[in-house]
């Protein structure tokens, strides 16, 4: 059965979601916790199968789909792609678990478990369209429970998220077509498979050209700057539960992305384009700090935030060496934590006061001191105080970069002190003070059901702070064979230098597309 894990993983929610369909609307909520459950257990029993001192492809499983385009059913898991599987069933565990009352439950967690459907098969598959099936997949689940069940705007919100997205997935697309042409030219056969086009060296030019395909559909995803204005209007409409998964796992996909295509298939335009896009990068860190600073709604606080911290991702991701690199993935899993239980967290008093405005609250440390406590831990954990998650990730990914400018990771650093700020600021005004709106006097605290959805999220924030060695090793491991490849691959010696060599006696074998013709 374990050799069939990421199938299981995969389908088990889609065919769930089609018995649920049949159950009872009384039923449905016992019913999704019970899938859910499942699939985050069988998610765990994945990791404790999986050999971490291994930096290949493990679970690895591969199935004809279009012989004659070379195009395979094919999926594998590293120590760069398992933790974030773990981390979305995680979230929708504890997204259904933590469900309100709302219209259509029904519809909502069935929505969900396709949803889980989706994000397992993006960070599993290693075929480029089986990829491409699962990430554009993805986009009708959200684009659903933003239309269905947020806010006044909702159906603004929701067009323009599908409209950003899909656009710049069709890009890629393009992107992704050429290279199995290119493939095709080198050794007469087609191929999309990941790991075949990792074998591929190509001229700058074409590396240049093909680079700014794939990176569209990754930076609208993250979303970098200037592509991020559908982010603040998608989790200002989104429902709790959409805007959680939206911020903890769906935006990791152009991240992710980056680090499995960009890199290891164009290491000499990564190299190329890795200033301009570090200063895109902590143009996103500081602007969107000081907007965030501005704002009066708290969640779009938390959302410019998120999109601050996605800043700090890339710079990792484009810091080009292990350091770099490996931080900004354990970043994606600590803003997944983060940012996901501070979207619960407005969340809780949203369904208490039914308003996200700063103003209308005030001296909420009295009323409800546990929430007080809660939301002051994870504020913390994303500014990055030191022994709290984001702190492990934020300083990997600036000190992978300042091997590579240290200006530049000055100015990131300077955006992240600006994050400190406005996220104190905001908790000044939320929880400091007298109380003085009525409404606000009787407020009940955290109950049961909310406390069972939020622990998990602080003990993870700050254990993974103290001791991330679990996570950080598998990672690394992976990292240094990506680094590795791309030095290997690398053809100019500015690229060669800037891409530093982990593993000095590995030898990864390539195929030179000039050579062929």
């Amino acid at each position: 059965m374990v050799d069939h894990i990421l199938s299981i993983l995969i389908f088990f929610p889609v065919v769930a979601a089609l018995f649920g369909v049949m159950i009872h609307k009384d039923s449905i909520r016992a019913y999704g916790i019970t899938v859910s459950v499942i699939e985050f257990v069988l998610s765990l029993w994945m990791w404790f199968a999986f050999d971490g001192g291994v930096a290949g492809m493990q679970f690895m499983e591969s199935v004809p789909l279009i012989p004659a385009f070379g195009i395979n059913y094919t999926l594998g898991v590293d120590g760069i792609s398992i933790f974030i599987i773990i981390l979305s069933t995680f979230f929708t565990m504890l997204g259904i678990a933590s469900l309100g009352e709302m219209k259509n439950i029904k519809n909502m967690i069935i929505t969900l478990l396709m949803l889980q459907m989706t994000m397992s098969g993006v960070f599993a598959a290693l075929d480029a369209i089986v990829f491409y099936l699962f990430w554009e997949l993805s986009l009708v689940p959200m684009l659903y429970i933003i239309g269905a069940w947020g806010g006044p705007l909702r159906i603004y919100a929701s067009i323009k998220f599908f409209l950003y997205t899909f656009t710049g997935s069709l890009v890629m697309l393009v992107g992704m077509l050429f290279m199995a042409y290119f493939y095709y030219q080198a050794t007469g056969q087609w191929s999309f498979a990941i790991l075949d086009w990792y074998r591929l060296i190509l001229p700058e030019n074409f590396q240049l050209w093909l680079f700014a395909a794939f990176f569209m559909g990754f930076a609208i995803k993250v979303p970098m700057f200037p592509f991020h204005t559908w982010l603040p209007y998608a989790h200002g409409q989104a429902p709790t539960i959409g805007s959680v998964i939206l911020a903890a796992i769906l935006l990791k996909m152009g991240t992710y992305a980056f680090i499995r295509f960009s890199l290891p298939l164009f290491p000499d335009a990564s190299v190329f384009f890795m200033y301009p896009i570090a200063v895109l990068a902590i143009i996103m860190v500081i602007y969107t700090a000081m907007v965030a600073y501005a704002q009066k709604d708290i969640k779009q606080v938390i959302a410019y935030s998120s999109i601050s911290h996605m800043g700090i991702i890339i710079i990792g991701t484009f810091a080009l060496n292990v350091e770099g690199v490996t931080g900004s993935i354990f970043l994606m899993l600590g803003h997944g934590v983060v940012a996901g239980a501070l979207f619960f967290l407005v969340g809780v008093i949203y369904d208490r006061r039914h308003t996200k405005m700063m103003a209308d609250f005030g001296g909420l440390a009295h009323v409800m001191p546990r929430y007080a406590t809660i939301f002051g831990v994870m504020m913390m954990a994303s500014v990055g105080m030191p022994l709290t998650i984001n702190f492990v990730g934020e300083f990997l990914s600036l000190l992978g970069f300042f091997k590579q400018s240290q200006i530049l990771t000055l100015l990131a650093g300077v955006g992240i002190i600006v994050g400190a700020i406005y996220m104190l600021a905001a908790y000044k005004k939320i929880f400091f003070g007298q109380v003085t709106h009525e409404e606000n006097k009787n407020l009940p605290d955290v109950n049961k059901k909310e406390l069972l959805a939020l622990i998990p999220l602080v003990i993870i924030a700050i254990w993974l702070g103290i001791y991330p060695k679990p996570i950080l090793d598998p990672i690394n491991n992976s990292v240094e064979t990506i680094v590795q490849l791309m030095h290997d691959k690398a053809q100019t010696h500015e690229a060669k230098m800037r891409i530093p060599s982990p593993l000095k006696d590995m030898a990864i074998p390539v195929s030179s597309i000039e050579e062929a013709n």
